[in-house]
């Protein structure tokens, strides 16, 4: 069976190499992470199966890759990138990876939560313009942490934050619970939560999650952290929130349009704090998911005999 990985950065391209056992079937490596949909038939060729970290694989691009059956995509958010129930009726099946990652992009969102309650951005930003910045700012011991949805990400979020001092609670769109973390009504986690993080997968029923009418509805002075997709959130109500003072901070690990555009009103916002949807990028996690996509791949092998 032939793999291709068609757009390996050089970390994940050497992870790739390392990984693969010898004599379990051919991989190819494409150390190219800028590659074109229009590239993709021509680059996979005869390939069963293709490992995908953020090409864009349109249907009609699929269709024209004959051999093609199996898309392993890195990560769980393989809907911001191709249509998997199109894919189904084309007859090649999408594998998603989740749990890779979990504490880094944990760590990065607690992260995001610090950074924005101090306002290092701004005071960084304007003491290297040469102004001495000083901000008041939000002491996060004793406050309240909402956690929107709730999976492995949101379960280590929530124990850093108890680790801190915070008061958790999470709203989840199926019953849950966990120990020291409080699940109740959306409506109440978005009234009472000094923080909001967003962890939701992104599918047509989360797109626009956080709406205008639920941007207003939360606390006022209310930080908000996403390092979920950037499509969960209305970008120009939050925008506008973030003008007013609705909402005191942003921290964005995750934008509607990836790369985000340098001329784009969140870059020139002051109460914001960027990264560039890099929460998932250890060490750890890129073994984790490099790791999981070749067992994805020795699983299909099996399956095909």
């Amino acid at each position: 069976m032939r793999v291709v990985f068609v757009d390996a950065n050089p970390t994940l391209a050497a992870i790739a190499e390392r990984l693969h056992r010898p004599g379990e079937g051919e991989l190819v490596v494409n150390r190219d992470p800028d590659i074109t949909p229009e590239q993709l038939p021509a680059l996979l060729g005869d390939a069963a199966v293709a490992i995908i970290d953020h090409t864009t694989l349109p249907t009609a691009i699929a269709r024209q890759c004959r051999e093609l059956k199996h898309v392993v995509f890195l990560g769980t958010g393989a809907r911001s990138y191709m249509n998997p129930e199109e894919l189904a009726e084309a007859g090649i099946q999408v594998h998603i990876i989740k749990g890779y990652g979990d504490t880094a992009v944990a760590e990065c969102a607690f992260a995001l939560m610090w950074a924005a309650a101090k306002g290092f951005a701004e005071m960084d930003r304007g003491m290297r313009a040469g102004n001495w910045l000083r901000l008041e700012t939000m002491q996060l011991t004793g406050k309240t942490l909402g956690l929107v949805g709730f999976g492995g990400i949101a379960a280590e979020m929530a124990r850093l934050a108890r680790g801190a001092g915070m008061r958790v609670l999470a709203w989840n769109r199926t019953p849950k619970a966990h120990p020291g973390v409080d699940f109740v009504a959306l409506e109440t986690l978005l009234a009472e939560s000094q923080v909001v993080s967003l962890h939701l997968l992104l599918t047509d029923a989360t797109r626009g999650f956080l709406s205008r009418e639920r941007i207003a509805s939360m606390r006022d002075g209310a930080i908000l952290i996403n390092t979920a997709r950037g499509a969960i959130v209305d970008e120009a109500a939050m925008l506008d929130a973030l003008a007013s003072g609705k909402l005191a901070h942003a921290g964005l690990d995750v934008f509607e349009i990836e790369p985000l555009p340098a001329d784009h009103p969140l870059t020139r916002a002051p109460n914001v704090t960027l990264s560039a949807h890099s929460a998932f990028r250890t060490p750890e996690a890129s073994d984790n998911l490099i790791q999981a996509a070749l067992d994805h791949c020795r699983r299909i092998a099996a399956d095909i005999g």
